[in-house]
């Protein structure tokens, strides 16, 4: 019998992004807070017969581009005679920020270490979804974390549970365009949350910090502009990522409100956090 399984792949938010300088090699060295919400993709896995991987679902891009499949590519080295088919059920928009791409692959990348029988342990999957892109660490991580260098160092942080709401303004934002622009901060004082001689948990209020990205970002998509302005009437709108996703956090019990009277072509969502990965303790 083959065996089939059904499993979530969570958004993220930056409730903080702080651009504090740049590397010889023109990468931005960058400060941030990453958080699970339980807004998710939902991924399909089936073992075949065969060494073969299939993609199904919703892609609209090149296969040899997708993320999905490339990690099922690098999971196949220690699996060589292993094949699987793939379905992709997206809930989280794409270029929304919210590491929709990069959360289906990390959800790949450990199902197959299961399905396959290869028995990678974390540190092991962390290093395999490096070239996979900046978030894909993350949700190997698995919790909530204070990131730095390009997103590839991690230490865990304790903030309160929250909820919100978070609006897609049905336009995205291409990364690259945000990080090469002129008017970028990239000169942000850093936070030194942490020091070299301790891996303490600190607890971080919800409202610290702001994301450099932001202003760019709405110069480049005005729509990240009208969502930031219609969201800061019910909480402090903030954007996710590279944009162009808004939302606003609240903690958890207190009143959760929607925008009314959505504008065409945007989505939105109630939400809560999440301080482990649906997925955490399969690795």
């Amino acid at each position: 019998m083959k065996c089939c399984l059904n499993l979530p792949a969570p958004a993220k938010l930056n409730l903080f992004l702080h651009v504090i300088g740049r590397k010889p090699d023109g990468m931005h060295l960058l400060e941030s807070v990453f958080s699970m919400i339980d807004l998710c993709d939902y991924l399909d896995f089936e073992v075949l017969d065969e060494p073969q991987i299939i993609r199904e679902g919703d892609i609209r891009w090149a296969l040899e581009k997708d993320l999905c499949y490339r990690a099922a590519k690098l999971m196949q080295q220690f699996a060589p005679d292993q094949g699987v088919r793939i379905t992709v059920r997206k809930h989280i928009p794409d270029g929304a920020g919210m590491g929709g791409g990069s959360s289906d692959a990390a959800t790949c990348l450990i199902a197959l270490n299961r399905l396959w029988n290869i028995h990678k342990k974390r540190n092991e999957l962390l290093t395999l979804a490096v070239p996979l892109g900046a978030d894909v660490p993350f949700f190997i991580f698995g919790e909530t974390a204070f990131a730095q260098g390009v997103g590839e160092v991690l230490t865990p942080v304790v903030t309160d549970d929250f909820e919100g709401a978070v609006v897609f303004p049905g336009a995205s934002v291409p990364t690259a365009d945000v990080f090469k622009s002129p008017n970028l901060t990239r000169d942000t004082d850093s936070i030194r949350i942490t020091n070299s001689s301790s891996a303490a948990l600190l607890r971080l209020p919800l409202d610290f910090g702001h994301n450099d990205l932001e202003p760019v970002a709405a110069e480049i998509c005005p729509s990240v502009r009208e969502a930031i302005n219609c969201l800061k009437q019910l909480g402090k709108a903030r954007m996710t990522g590279s944009g162009s996703a808004v939302f606003y956090a609240v903690k958890s019990g207190a009143e959760v409100r929607l925008i009314s009277n959505l504008p065409i072509g945007w989505r939105q969502w109630a939400f809560r956090s999440l301080k482990f990965h649906p997925l955490y303790d399969w690795v």
